[in-house]
């Protein structure tokens, strides 16, 4: 059984929140597309490999389908903005592992691609956090 105190609704005060939840997946959607529609291209532009935007692409339209399904309930879950928001830390972190590691010889456009996903990706945290308090 699902209570209130697990379950935000969706009114004036939970605005916020699924805005930031559709923006992200708005976001996530385009990359998504982008990287399975022009990986090998995308690759040599960015200094990475097809075979590892590839999936990253896959996971992003996912994940943007997810975001449009719970921004799109009645009550949206805490529990699953919860998600939302470590998925997306874990995105922030894994961008600046990449940088500082060295993991692909990233040309200087991809290195701003990187920096640029990780900012906005932060930005919609931030947003969802924000969103999530104001439905306390």
């Amino acid at each position: 059984m699902v209570t209130a105190a697990s379950t935000v609704q969706t009114a004036d005060d939970a605005k916020l929140l699924c805005f930031a939840l559709k923006q992200d997946a708005i976001g996530s959607g385009a990359n998504g597309v982008v990287y399975l529609a022009a990986a090998a291209i995308f690759g040599e532009m960015f200094g990475l490999p097809a075979a590892f935007l590839y999936p990253i692409g896959a996971f992003l339209v996912a994940f943007a389908a997810a975001l449009l399904f719970l921004a799109s309930k009645p009550r949206v879950s805490r529990p699953a903005v919860g998600v939302v928001i470590a998925v997306n830390t874990a995105w922030v972190v894994a961008s600046v592992e990449l940088l500082i590691a060295g993991w692909f010889p990233l040309t200087g456009l991809g290195t701003a691609l990187v920096i640029a996903q990780a900012v906005v990706v932060a930005g919609f945290t931030a947003l969802q956090l924000a969103g999530l308090r104001r439905t306390v």
